[in-house]
């Protein structure tokens, strides 16, 4: 047989009893101090991780690029608007200018052609100016001979010139000029 110990006394198992429900108190009391201090090492832990990534979002090359691209577009886009305006006004008045001047160089050359074509016109008069003064000497000495002749063969003509128209004594009517 076995030698079992003596059961303990309703008196021992009370005091062991009290001491087990200290001791349990006690423990409870720990367990319900550290987990408030878990708690605030598990809270603590959640701040520090959300500022981990509020400081990671923000040292963040890519999203820190999309917010200066977001300044420079909000301070500079409407001086690129501006710039970009004047840089077609200025094509626009380049491409108008250089029309006027095409066409102030076609004037030019039409007035350049038109003036050669009048110097050639004048060459070729001065080169037939001498036949013509030559066409005019000799007509004015036609006329000089044979109009005087022409103008006596008429008696109204005669008239004019102041002379008398008579008839001579062979018969031959003529124009005479008397002096007086």
């Amino acid at each position: 047989m076995t030698d079992r110990p003596p059961a303990p006394s309703d008196y021992e198992l009370r005091e062991t009893l009290d001491l087990l429900s200290t001791v349990m108190a006690s423990v409870s009391d720990r367990v319900d101090a550290q987990t408030e201090v878990l708690d605030r090492v598990n809270k603590t832990a959640t701040e520090a991780r959300q500022a981990a990534f509020a400081a990671k979002a923000q040292t963040d090359p890519t999203h820190y690029g999309e917010l200066v691209g977001q300044a420079i577009d909000g301070k500079i886009n409407d001086n690129l608007v501006r710039m970009r305006r004047m840089a077609t006004d200025l094509l626009k008045v380049s491409n108008r200018t250089q029309e006027v001047l095409k066409k102030a160089e076609d004037d030019r050359s039409t007035a350049q052609r038109s003036i050669w074509e009048r110097e050639q016109k004048m060459d070729r008069l001065k080169a037939r100016l001498p036949w013509f003064a030559l066409g005019a000497v000799v007509l004015a000495l036609a006329m000089s001979l044979l109009l005087p002749r022409f103008l006596a063969s008429n008696a109204s003509t005669c008239a004019a010139l102041r002379a008398s128209w008579t008839t001579t004594t062979t018969g031959v009517d003529a124009c005479v000029f008397y002096m007086e």
